[in-house]
């Protein structure tokens, strides 16, 4: 290739308008072997094409439908970013979209993200993809390309965006939540790693009005500093799950996200049926207590708002409750009961009882 000295101007020229090929370039070199070691059955993981490719039947599947998800980490990013720590927040966007896919029964396969700055620093930028690289691994699917965007004017310095696209396939005959969703069946939760990914803007809002900072130590972990604390990443859960759907005997799975318990659990109920939920019935992060208290948010708004340390909620019919729960503590989940389902006839189809022992205001 002959690099004339117009296409030398030509890109001096894009540079100046603040756009730089060469970090971009530099950038897809750093990540390609973080991308291939997620490489899985079915994909290669390889970049620099203009899609990507996977095949389904070296990976499996008989009679596949695909499942797709897309996702970001909200304003869990300006922690990040206020910080200057970026090697968790992949791992939330990849936990934002796989955990989706899962509780439609499927199996996540492969994953592509976006990254928009208006100025791209190569090194902030790779950290970042270690991180998604890492959340990848831990949902056993690969990293197959993506999209960097570097946009000067639409971002303060600094500044940076994710979103995440993931697909996963299931069975056709294993597409969840089951039709079969009983009164009497048993609502169990899997803990969640703290705040996750959901409501922190109004994390944010608190911090500001008790005039905390993000090096202050944490109210409710004084080992560590508040930012740190915070950025702790949404939890994985696809490994365990996926074990525990393929005994034929769970019913249906909701990712508590935006929304919380209120809003989540009944996507996947179906007409007719509530869940009676106890909130005593499972240990919470101590950050929701102090979010709870500082920020004076009653049980109800912080039900609908946050995770309260419950990160996937499942329902099974009672004589596999405790095969699944041996099958999600073997792989190393913090098992709940936390509720049943019953009969509801109104549009409050969730019942929640005794939050206030666990989130005082």
């Amino acid at each position: 290739m002959t690099i004339s000295n117009s296409t030398i101007s030509g890109r001096r020229a894009y540079a100046e308008a603040g756009v730089d090929i060469d970090a971009g370039n530099a950038l897809v070199d750093a990540i390609k072997p973080l991308a291939k070691a997620t490489a899985r059955i079915g994909a290669d993981a390889g970049l620099g094409g203009f899609g990507a490719l996977f095949d389904l039947k070296a990976a499996g599947f008989r009679d596949p439908i695909l499942v797709s998800t897309t996702d970001g980490v909200g304003t869990k990013l300006k922690i990040a970013i206020d910080t200057g720590k970026h090697d968790t927040v992949g791992i939330d966007l990849v936990a934002m979209c796989v955990n989706d896919l899962i509780v439609q029964g499927a199996e996540p396969l492969l994953f592509l993200d976006y990254f928009a700055s208006g100025k791209l620093e190569v090194e902030k930028a790779r950290q970042v993809v270690a991180g998604i690289a890492e959340g990848c691994k831990q949902a056993g699917c690969a990293l197959v390309g993506g999209e960097t965007a570097e946009m000067p004017g639409m971002y303060h310095d600094g500044d940076y965006d994710l979103a995440g696209f993931s697909v996963g396939a299931v069975e056709r005959d294993r597409v969840l939540p089951t039709k079969d969703i009983a009164i009497g069946d048993i609502v169990l939760g899997l803990a969640s790693s703290g705040v996750h990914s959901n409501g922190f803007s109004l994390v944010r809002k608190i911090i500001a009005d008790q005039k905390l900072t993000f090096t202050s130590p944490a109210p409710f972990d004084p080992a560590r500093p508040l930012g740190e604390s915070l950025l702790e990443p949404t939890r994985i859960y696809v490994r365990p799950a996926l074990q525990a759907i393929r005994t034929g005997h769970v019913k249906g799975l909701a990712h508590i996200t935006g929304g919380g318990l209120l809003e989540n659990i009944p996507r996947v109920l179906p007409d007719g049926i509530g869940v009676s939920i106890d909130a005593a019935s499972w240990q919470a992060p101590p950050v929701f207590r102090w979010l709870a208290s500082a920020g004076g948010i009653d049980a109800h708004e912080m039900a609908r708002t946050f995770n309260c340390g419950i990160g996937l909620v499942l329902i099974v019919a009672p004589a596999h409750v405790d095969e699944i729960s041996k099958i999600l503590t073997a792989n190393g989940e913090t098992v709940s009961e936390i509720g049943k389902v019953e009969a509801n006839a109104t549009d409050h189809r969730i019942k929640l009882h005794g939050a206030n022992k666990v989130w005082p205001c």
